[in-house]
């Protein structure tokens, strides 16, 4: 699904107008953004968690040349699952 298919969704299943349910998932989404990018941890009861988590400096090798790199450590988004959608996966 793409975000215009969610849009499209919010419109159907709300009555919003296109634009206010396109506006509805900016705020969502640029929420979600800031808190992970304040180190915060945004939960969805039932749905799933998005947290960030730190990623240890590690050696890689170059795919093309076959040298050695270092990879630096850097932080990274992650989402656990929720048993509510997991079970809606199964």
């Amino acid at each position: 699904m793409t975000k215009d298919e969610l849009i499209q969704s919010m419109v159907k299943k709300t009555g919003l107008s296109k634009r206010l349910a396109g506006e509805t998932l900016a705020v969502v989404l640029d929420e979600i953004t800031k808190s992970l990018s304040k180190g915060k941890e945004v939960a969805f009861t039932g749905f799933g968690k998005f947290e960030v988590v730190k990623r240890k400096a590690r050696q890689g090798i170059n795919p093309k040349t076959g040298e050695k790199i270092k990879i630096s450590a850097r932080k990274v988004p992650k989402f656990k699952a929720g048993k509510m959608l997991k079970d809606a996966v199964k």
